[in-house]
């Protein structure tokens, strides 16, 4: 990608050159010098074709100028930096179970729930890593596939707003969670001794696992195997929390109260033998922290390389610059004039 672009004379001393011939020849102008008055010598003049003209000499001094700015080789200058890096592949396993509806998080004074509340930080995250694939696993009482791997950030921006709780039955299947984001993360060219290299997976969830086929020990022992860390996300505050209560057509018509039933020991489990860490998410600002903390453990550091790029300029003035001196040539002895003198 450019970075900066210019231009710059490789020869200056040309120009100084030209500009020290122009000094002499004009205090030489300025000399006083004696001459020899004739009598009648305007008698002797004799109008021809070949009556002295300025056109000569300012059709020389622009063609030396031009040949001498040629001289001087200009060049456009083009700086480029050329990043090779290969970024991240991420899965982020999203909880949609019926108890992320509990609204224990606020903003601006209003109460949301914690799907409301980690949309926008889970867009933010995507938007921060432009080099990385991002795939969504969405789970609740099965696991299924949101979005595969892509550098399609804005498409898949458009799939997050899409979550909502409700799309699939509900339940807790963090195991099957886990197993689905590990199997998008399958792929023979980032593998290296078994282990999968430039990877792992956000899991974020709100409770307890007891739904699905794969225990969550089961798939821990599989990422711990392929190298891939699980990073651990609780959201919700600890106690009881205010639950909607909705009616047959949907609309909201009060609260009850529920007792969060987040299994924290279940998910250092998962976090700690992977390479990963868990984090508590009681509010919008430490599901912000969490995440900032994840982007920056698994930052990429970029390999730039530069190089500059030059586009030769001067046959732009010297083509004019040897065109001017070959009419300066003409007009100072035309043609007309030798056959003349002959």
């Amino acid at each position: 990608m450019p970075i900066g672009h210019g231009y710059v004379l490789q020869n200056p001393e040309w120009l100084l050159a030209v500009f020290a011939i122009g000094l002499v020849f004009l205090l030489r102008q300025r000399r006083r010098v004696p001459v020899l008055l004739v009598p009648f010598a305007a008698a002797w003049h004799r109008p021809s074709l070949a009556s002295f003209s300025r056109w000569p000499v300012g059709l020389a001094v622009v063609g030396l100028v031009l040949l001498t700015v040629a001289l001087a080789r200009p060049q456009h200058v083009e700086d480029k930096r050329e990043v090779r890096s290969q970024g991240y592949d991420i899965m982020l396993a999203i909880d949609l179970s019926g108890s992320m509806l509990a609204e224990d998080y606020d903003k601006d004074g209003d109460r949301i729930n914690r799907l409301q509340a980690i949309k926008p930080v889970i867009q933010a995250f995507i938007n921060d890593r432009p080099s990385d694939r991002i795939g969504i696993v969405v789970f609740s009482g099965r696991a299924y596939t949101l979005a595969p791997l892509t550098f399609d950030h804005d498409w898949l921006g458009k799939q997050t707003e899409r979550l909502k709780i409700g799309l699939i039955e509900d339940g807790t299947a963090i195991g099957d969670g886990l197993g689905v984001s590990l199997t998008r993360l399958e792929q023979a060219k980032r593998e290296s001794g078994g282990k999968r290299s430039g990877a792992f997976v956000v899991l974020l969830t709100d409770g307890v696992n007891n739904r699905g086929a794969l225990t969550p020990d089961q798939a821990t022992e599989i990422a711990r195997t392929r190298g891939v860390p699980v990073y651990t996300i609780g959201a919700g505050k600890d106690g009881i929390v205010p639950f909607p209560v909705f009616d047959d057509k949907g609309n909201k018509i009060g609260y009850r109260r529920m007792m969060a039933d987040l299994d924290e020991e279940a998910l250092r489990r998962i976090s700690e033998p992977t390479g990963g860490h868990f984090f508590r998410a009681a509010d919008t600002d430490t599901i912000q922290s969490a995440f900032k903390a994840i982007d920056k453990a698994q930052k990429i550091e970029f390999q730039a390389k530069s190089y500059l790029i030059t586009t030769e300029l001067f046959y732009w003035p010297a083509a004019p610059g040897l065109f001017a001196l070959l009419l300066a040539a003409l007009f100072a002895r035309p043609l007309w004039q030798r056959e003349a003198v002959a």
